[in-house]
Formats: structure tokens, C-alpha cells, sequence
């Protein structure tokens, strides 16, 4: 039998880096997906290479139609897709720059891949509890906030697709984590904003990368129910907010 393709966004590091390795070792032809970081995605080929696995660096701005129309027709089938790709928090990006790749583009992706999901593929948004539970009252960094607003508002336009996916057999699974120990949000926190992060770390070890790369590589596979979100860590979220 061929091997499954999934492609992973913003796999040139951190989340989506673990997530292509992990799925690697599972036996699937990852896709690495990155934007110009060419030297460490094909250093994440070559990790999962090494270790037995099959993968591609492919290069694409999600915020680019063009590039990711060329992409897609690079790519000819997909069993599954990981939306980790998000930004806002980079010096000197426009007002309007987070909303633009953290929904707009993973909306655009994610309708532009369906045509090559056969049915049983998977769908995944990659999000974080300041995100996702943006709504419920909890403090956010200023500099996160417009970044939160964004990845929420593109959580909640992939969730109104879950009938459009549906239709075509393809599941749709949301994975939302706590500040992740070691990647580039936390460290560019810690710098802006070191008390939030003093803060999260005070109630107990934050997840790691790896942990969270596994929890996003598995909802590909655990047959959740459409719009089911997956939560690591951050057990003071969960109490008394609204899920979902």
C-alpha cells in the first residue's frame, strides 16, 4: 500500500517540526511545509529520513494564494493536513497580517486541499488555550492578544466548514495547548511579557514540544468526532470555561 501524505504547516521548527517527526516514525510521507527557512526544514527531512521514515521539504507562503495554489498541485494527494503555520508576533508584520494567516490563510488551504482528501483523511488546527479559550475572560499578554483574536477567529471559520468537510468524508480535529516549554512564542514572551510567562510555569511544568507534537500527530488518528478538541495542560483553563 502507498503511504499516507500529510502535510504539516510551519513545520521548519518547534510544533510543526515534532509533529513531521513523530508522524515520520508512524510510517507517513510527511510533507514539511515552511516559509523561508529552507535550511531547517530540510534538516527536519533529513532527521526523519535517518530514522527511517519518507519526507519533502516544500516551500510556501500560506498567505501567498499563488503559492499555495502551486503547493497543492505539487502535492497531487493528501490524507491528512496539519494547520500548525500561524504568526503576528513578528517585528515589523502590518496591522492586518495576523488575520490574514491565521484565518484567511488556513480557511484558503484548507478548502483548496479538499479536492485531494479521500475520504477517512483528517483535518487538524493547531491552537493554543490563550486562543482558543480567547473569550473567556483569561489575561493575554498585550502583544499575543491581536494573535489570539486571529487564531480564534480562524478556529471558529474551519469550524463552520465541518460540514463541507463532512460531506466529502474528511474529519476535522482542533488541538489546543498551554504555553509550550521551548518554543518561539514562549521565548519571545519571556522577553516582552516575562511575568505571564512566570505565571503559567508557577502552576506546575509547562508541556513540552515533544508532548504536544505527539498529541497533534495522534488526532490525525484517534477518530474523534468532528470539531473534538484535544487540550494539553492547562488544567485551570478547563475549570468553569465554556469548551468547545
Amino acid at each position: 500500500m502507498a503511504k499516507r501524505v500529510v502535510l504539516v504547516t510551519g513545520a521548519s521548527r518547534g510544533i510543526g517540526a515534532e509533529t513531521a517527526r513523530q508522524l515520520g516514525r508512524a510510517g507517513a510521507h510527511v510533507l514539511v511545509n515552511y516559509r523561508e527557512k529552507r535550511k531547517r526544514a530540510e534538516g527536519v527531512v533529513e532527521e526523519i529520513r535517518a530514522a527511517g521514515g519518507s519526507a519533502a521539504a516544500e516551500c510556501a507562503d500560506l498567505a501567498d494564494p499563488a503559492a499555495v495554489e502551486a503547493l497543492l498541485a505539487r502535492v497531487g494527494r493528501l490524507d491528512g493536513l496539519v494547520l500548525n503555520a500561524s504568526g503576528g508576533m513578528e517585528r515589523g508584520a502590518d496591522p492586518g497580517y495576523a488575520m490574514r494567516l491565521n484565518r484567511d490563510a488556513q480557511v484558503s488551504l484548507a478548502t483548496s486541499a479538499l479536492p485531494l482528501m479521500p475520504a477517512g483523511s483528517r483535518i487538524v488546527f493547531v491552537t493554543s488555550h490563550q486562543a482558543h479559550f480567547s473569550r473567556d475572560g483569561h489575561p493575554l499578554p498585550d502583544d499575543y492578544a491581536p494573535v489570539a483574536a486571529s487564531k480564534r477567529a480562524g478556529e471558529d471559520a474551519l469550524r463552520s466548514l465541518i460540514p463541507v468537510f463532512a460531506a466529502r468524508g474528511v474529519g476535522f480535529t482542533v488541538v489546543s495547548g498551554d504555553m509550550i516549554d521551548g518554543t518561539i512564542i514562549v521565548r519571545l514572551l519571556e522577553r516582552r511579557d516575562p511575568d505571564a510567562v512566570a505565571t503559567r510555569r508557577a502552576g506546575g511544568p509547562l508541556p513540552t514540544v515533544e508532548e504536544f507534537g505527539a498529541a497533534v500527530a495522534e488526532a490525525l488518528d484517534a477518530g474523534h468526532p468532528d470539531g473534538h478538541t484535544v487540550y494539553i495542560g492547562g488544567a485551570d483553563y478547563l475549570s468553569g470555561s465554556r469548551q468547545g
